[in-house]
């Protein structure tokens, strides 16, 4: 899961090394990632796991773990 969460954010992204994007990676704060990049992200997450994330969720949503974290608890 994390490797295709990463894929997903490396393309919305545009970055060169996905390297920098571990658990701990912030979006906004280590990627510079603004709220339309965020949303942006999400609706992927959304369409490559077949899932719909409400947004009052999305809110505590910060690192890459809370994403993993929070698709995990819908399974």
């Amino acid at each position: 899961m994390f490797e295709k969460i990463k894929e997903i954010i490396v393309e919305q992204l545009n970055l060169d090394d996905d390297s920098v994007i571990t658990m701990d990676t912030d979006l906004m704060e280590d990627l510079d990632a603004d709220s339309l990049d965020a949303v942006e992200i999400i609706m992927n997450i959304e369409e490559e796991f077949d899932i719909k994330i409400p947004d009052e969720d999305i809110e505590g949503v910060r690192t890459i773990a809370d994403i993993i974290n929070f698709l995990e608890e819908l399974k």
